[in-house]
């Protein structure tokens, strides 16, 4: 098995783009993901999941240039966990796609 992740959505941001020294620029955005289901009262229900993604390089730069909020992305790459300390030295816990490949689909439809 190999940690593969495959994502259809709309981006909820522009992206958040810096440049890192030695390497390149890193840019950070999330995607919506919506359910559809019928709920135990039969009536229709939208559960919205929202996703971090990460991307390097030229796909940032890319990025940087491309995502608008609403518009519509296709991505894969793979799921990253890590933790670091806060101000308060708090231990918080981060859950990250890091993008291998994209492909815009178009704008949110009203």
């Amino acid at each position: 098995m190999k940690n593969r992740v495959q994502l259809i959505g709309n981006l909820g941001n522009a992206p958040e783009v810096k440049e890192i020294a030695g390497h390149g620029k890193v840019a950070k955005v999330s995607l919506a993901t919506n359910e559809k289901y019928k709920n135990a009262k039969g009536e229709y229900v939208t559960e919205t999941t929202w996703h971090n993604l990460v991307l390097w390089g030229k796909q940032a730069e890319a990025a940087e240039k491309l995502f608008t909020k609403g518009a519509g992305l296709a991505i894969e790459g793979k799921i990253s966990n890590h933790s670091y300390e806060d101000k308060e030295g708090v231990k918080r816990y981060v859950s990250e796609i890091k993008v291998e490949e994209f492909i815009m689909l178009g704008n949110k439809p009203d």
